[in-house]
């Protein structure tokens, strides 16, 4: 970890700390997230209660993977964004 540090220093990359406001909204985005995360969650399990054809029951388990995917990746968008607002 101190390695990836001195590298940074070296390229002129300065380690920024995240203000109050920030911490509270990267919060406010990972528990948006968490939530979105419970509803996909709770849908995914009441269609697939439902289905017992294993084609349909995979092309579920791929939406579901996929709407995951979906969700961290906008969350990560998000905090990433919030953190970029350090170093403008």
């Amino acid at each position: 970890m101190e390695r990836l540090r001195r590298q940074d220093a070296e390229q002129g990359l300065v380690e920024q700390p995240l203000t109050d406001d920030q911490k509270q909204r990267i919060e406010e985005a990972r528990r948006a997230c968490r939530a979105k995360l419970a509803q996909f969650e709770i849908m995914h399990r009441s269609k697939l209660s439902g289905t017992y054809d294993p084609e349909e029951r995979a092309t579920l388990e791929g939406q579901y993977r996929r709407d995951v995917e979906r969700a961290n990746e906008e969350r990560d968008r998000a905090i990433e964004k919030i953190r970029r607002e350090t170093q403008a």
